[in-house]
């Protein structure tokens, strides 16, 4: 097995002695993660397995149920296994990288920076740096559904729908066919925040608003969710009352603010897609 050690930023610990090290910025550029091609390409120079156009073609959607290993995985010569140490942002960079050039059959194990991923807490990832490099090194690969924007950026960790400039959004969110946010900037109501699922059918989205002062974090099978809940009152939280699942998440709007793993699109929306990709993640987690 050919393994990758991506070290992006300063925080992340150093690699096993021999292990292949690249080290980047804290989010790296596209350009910067041009090496991830050539990697890919020395080990499967052609793939035989249906494009992505082919799977979309087909009448059946079987490709959109429990995730699955890579059809490519019986073809490879080598198994490539891309381990990423840095911020959520980092890993989403990455994973944007394998998506847009198809080569998600890539193994890929991830060692947070931050005790605060909600990647690593969504895939039940250790925080420590060590134990995360040693899962990453050796740990299996399970796969998970892969949530990308429609301009194809990857989501690693969550992804949050607002206004653009004011605190309230003027919108429409659906989820599948289920009305999460319809609201026109008075009431509380700031937006959307979703999290890629390990499993079908993908999305977990809720409402996210301006809690009443005394108001509590309630309990909700969703934990992901609730790193958006802590703060001083005010602040904006899940509404655990408003959690849907789907395969997609569209919003509309004059304005929208849309941000995936911390990152902010450069400019406002009037409108925006997460859905799940035809490709599955084949993550290593335990």
């Amino acid at each position: 097995m050919r393994v990758l050690y991506l070290r992006c930023g300063d925080a992340s610990p150093p690699a096993p002695a021999g292990v292949e090290t690249h080290t980047l910025d804290d989010v790296p550029s596209r350009r910067a993660l041009r090496f991830l091609d050539e990697a890919t390409t020395q080990i499967l120079p052609e793939d035989p397995t249906p494009s992505l156009d082919e799977i979309a073609a087909r009448p059946d959607v079987a490709h959109l149920g429990t995730p699955g290993p890579a059809p490519q995985a019986p073809h490879l010569p080598e198994r490539l296994r891309v381990i990423v140490a840095g911020t959520d942002a980092a890993l989403s960079a990455v994973l944007t990288r394998l998506m847009r050039a198809d080569h998600l059959w890539a193994e890929v194990g991830f060692v947070p920076s931050s005790s605060d991923s909600t990647a690593a807490r969504n895939w039940g990832l250790p925080t420590s740096g060590e134990a995360a490099l040693e899962l990453a090194m050796t740990g299996t690969v399970r796969p998970v559904p892969l949530i990308r924007t429609d301009a194809g950026v990857a989501v690693a960790g969550s992804a949050t729908i607002t206004d653009w400039e004011t605190p309230e959004i003027t919108g429409e969110i659906i989820v599948d066919d289920d009305v999460l946010v319809r609201h026109e900037g008075a009431g509380g109501v700031v937006g959307a925040r979703l999290v890629p699922m390990l499993d079908a059918p993908g999305i977990v989205a809720g409402r996210t608003v301006l809690p009443p002062a005394g108001w509590r974090e309630r309990i909700t099978t969703w934990p992901v969710l609730r790193r958006f809940s802590r703060g001083q009152a005010r602040t904006p939280k899940v509404d655990p009352d408003t959690l849907f699942t789907g395969r997609a998440v569209q919003a509309g709007g004059p304005a929208l603010g849309v941000t995936v793993d911390g990152v902010r699109h450069p400019r406002a929306l009037e409108r925006v897609t997460f859905y799940r990709h035809l490709r599955d993640l084949q993550v290593v987690r335990p």
